[in-house]
């Protein structure tokens, strides 16, 4: 599985995860749909669900008049996604890809306005 398949893939079992308390491992097999697992993937949403807390505390000092839980629940977990690719993997993965990555997946699973948000809090998170 390509990297980004395995980013848009973390997205649905964290956004999965997010609403309904779903556990970790359910989720990453329902949004694999009977297709083989992947490493990176389970990497992922394990390391995003593991440090939740501290990731969250990233994200919301460089949020300007929102808090983390009234974003969109998609926004929502692609930023802990990309902190979590930023803070935790910043040796396996160069921190312009991360931005891309999460900047081009906003645009696919998030509103019209998602790219450029995520772009921004991600921008101020690397400062």
């Amino acid at each position: 599985m390509k990297r980004r398949t395995a980013r848009e893939k973390a997205l649905q079992a964290l956004f999965q995860i997010d609403v309904s308390n779903t556990e970790t491992g359910m989720a990453i097999e329902h949004v694999l749909d009977g297709r083989a697992g992947d490493d990176y993937l389970t990497t992922l949403v394990e390391g995003v669900v593991a440090h939740k807390a501290e990731i969250d505390q990233i994200i919301s000092k460089v949020l300007e008049n929102w808090s983390l839980e009234r974003l969109a629940i998609v926004d929502r977990n692609l930023l802990r996604l990309a902190v979590f690719e930023l803070t935790f993997m910043q040796d396996e993965v160069p921190r312009n890809v991360v931005l891309d990555e999460a900047i081009e997946i906003a645009k696919v699973f998030g509103d019209d306005q998602s790219g450029k948000f995520i772009n921004a809090v991600l921008s101020k998170v690397t400062k």
